[in-house]
């Protein structure tokens, strides 16, 4: 039997719908929403990801403020930019896009961004208060990602959750995020990665199963235990064609699993989306 869809384009549809009502009410009480998005230098990806994060906040009724820097920026410009946007108070998020070039450190921008403007939920004022369980900013793909498993009635609380990978984006804070004792998670959270030699061992134990490396078809469909929700977060390419860090063929195992396409995606984009008006309100803090 074919594992029931983690829609992640269905339940966006509704967080930005959601956001969009409470950004009209708002404007009604003359107050407008503002995101500024920083890009650096012309990489194709980079420009193709700002413009459809603008996209989706004209959609919802958010205003954007770009700002398009020459590739040869120098790091003092940089920060005097943030620092500029950090006192603007007709800007409640700021969305710095990564890569930097390679001569700008990226580390000292993520710093200088003022934590209650940090829409992407990275800085470690924002992550220390997910380590502490107080109210901030979450990382907005393992917020989606807690968000689609709700919806969609996965039990995850008191079951194992496996997430293999441990980065900074979503490994690390989902992990942090699953383990707290607050609805949709309260679980035993197991953190590997592809340096583990018995990675298959630890997968077939998962009855919540987050992917999160970025290596393609990492995770066999053997490996998956039956019935258990999987979740392939991590992406890679080849050309132009993106893999997902599942076997496809995993959904004929497990009870539960995002589609390549349409799954994790969607909600990182309405999570970016929910942040920023949490900034302008005050009540991601």
């Amino acid at each position: 039997m074919a594992a029931e869809k983690l829609d992640g384009e269905a339940l966006a549809a509704r967080v930005r719908a959601e956001v969009a009502a409470e950004v009209a009410a708002l404007g009604a009480q003359g107050r407008q929403v503002c995101l500024a998005t920083v890009l650096v230098g012309d990489d194709p990806a980079s420009s193709r990801y700002v413009a459809m994060k603008q996209q989706d906040c004209a959609e919802v009724g958010i205003v954007t403020k770009s700002h398009h820097l020459p590739a040869d920026l120098a790091q003092d410009d940089l920060l005097a930019l943030l620092g500029a946007l950090n006192a603007d108070p007709t800007v409640h998020g700021i969305l710095l896009q990564l890569p930097l070039p390679a001569h700008l450190d990226e580390q000292a921008a993520l710093l200088a961004i003022d934590p209650a403007k940090d829409v992407d939920g990275l800085h470690p004022v924002n992550l220390g208060r997910l380590v502490m369980g107080t109210p901030g900013l979450l990382p907005c793909t393992p917020a989606g990602i807690v968000e689609l498993l709700a919806a969609h009635h996965v039990p995850v609380e008191g079951r194992h959750v496996v997430v293999v990978g441990r980065g900074l984006t979503i490994g690390r804070p989902l992990a942090l995020l699953l383990a707290l004792k607050r609805p949709g998670c309260n679980a035993a959270v197991t953190v590997v990665h592809t340096g583990v030699p018995d990675l298959e061992a630890y997968v077939r134990q998962a009855d919540v199963l987050v992917a999160a490396a970025g290596h393609a078809n990492l995770v066999k469909a053997a490996w998956v235990k039956p019935g258990a929700a999987v979740v392939a977060a991590g992406t890679s390419f080849a050309g132009r064609r993106l893999l997902s860090d599942v076997e496809e063929e995993a959904a004929e195992v497990a009870g539960w699993m995002t589609p390549r396409i349409g799954g994790v995606g969607p909600m990182t984009r309405a999570m970016l989306l929910r942040n920023t008006l949490l900034a302008a309100t005050g009540a991601g803090r």
